[in-house]
């Protein structure tokens, strides 16, 4: 039996499993991998390779990166390959129904949410913020809308109390490379036919940017507490005290009790045996687990005070 002609694309880590997956599936023939332009990057400006291209050099497949895929001679250098399939893993761009036409059994994508909750960009940051004590991974036909394709397999995985958004991306990666080859089979088989989404249900999970760093105390400590691991490792969330700007990387619900009339933001502990607590407005506190002072590396908060001091009653802003 021949081998299925497989194009890849995809640019960051998370697609980075499901790649090598394939690559060693006796059933795939890699015939091309797509991704993002390589970019300039770490401090030493140089160019480097995305993690995709990376990997497929590693694997001796052919790279292609195009700025667009949107071009006419894109559109042919895809059609070139006369693949049976493209696999579509955080790639970057939007295709188009040209593209999406070309494969003789169409275009499959990785989505890191249980479809129709969380389409769009940051599924895995906003179901953390948002304290979703479930997710996993969706295997879904793609069509021209953003992700409403209908889907193949889904695979589920809880989400751990204090988990952040890059814990849990990097258990979604490896978890899509294993739903993407159980049910390879499936995406080629006729027969097989993909379940509708209710778009009812649908939620969005719009891109991060740098003000989602903000961290409002005037809200309950228990959606603080998620909305920090949602936003750590990027962009992270932050709060200034005593002139100094604080990043935050892990919180959770606190066990200590906020007297009434304490405000929003008021530092309740701050030692090295009991830890950071800070006042919410809802009663409840929230225990800031990791940190970073400027200059610094992100450390247990507890470790952080047997050489640091903060001052309890301190407001943070």
């Amino acid at each position: 039996m021949s081998k299925l002609r497989v194009v890849y694309m995809g640019t960051p880590d998370f697609a980075v499993p499901a790649l090598e997956a394939l690559a060693q599936d006796a059933r795939v023939e890699l015939v091309l991998v797509v991704s993002q332009p390589d970019r300039i990057r770490g401090r030493g400006k140089r160019v480097q390779r995305t993690p995709v291209a990376a990997i497929a050099d590693r694997y001796d497949v052919p790279t292609y990166q195009p700025e667009s895929l949107r071009t006419p001679e894109a559109v042919k250098q895809l059609a070139q390959t006369k693949a049976d399939l493209f696999v579509v893993a955080a790639y970057g761009q939007i295709l188009t129904q040209e593209v999406l036409d070309l494969p003789k059994f169409g275009c499959v994508n990785l989505h890191a949410s249980l479809l129709p909750r969380w389409r769009g960009a940051a599924p895995i940051q906003w179901s953390v913020a948002t304290g979703d004590a479930v997710t996993g991974t969706s295997l879904m036909r793609m069509e021209r809308g953003l992700d409403t394709g209908p889907v193949y397999a889904q695979e589920t995985l809880m989400i751990g109390e204090t988990e952040t958004a890059g814990e849990l991306h990097d258990r979604l990666a490896a978890q899509s490379a294993q739903v993407l080859i159980a049910h390879l089979d499936k995406l080629v088989d006729p027969s097989v036919e993909p379940t509708v989404q209710n778009h009812d249900r649908s939620t969005y999970a719009r891109t991060l940017t740098t003000d989602d760093r903000t961290l409002n105390f005037h809200q309950p400590a228990q959606k603080l507490a998620w909305y920090i691991n949602g936003m750590a490792p990027w962009p992270s969330t932050h709060f200034e005290v005593e002139g100094e700007q604080m990043k935050v990387g892990r919180a959770r619900l606190s066990d200590k009790h906020v007297e009434a009339g304490v405000a929003p933001g008021t530092i309740l502990y701050a030692d090295a045996q009991t830890g950071l607590h800070i006042a919410a407005n809802d009663g409840h506190a929230v225990e800031i687990l990791e940190i970073q002072r400027p200059g610094k590396k992100m450390m247990d908060a507890r470790a952080m005070l047997q050489g640091y001091e903060l001052s309890v009653g301190a407001v943070v802003a």
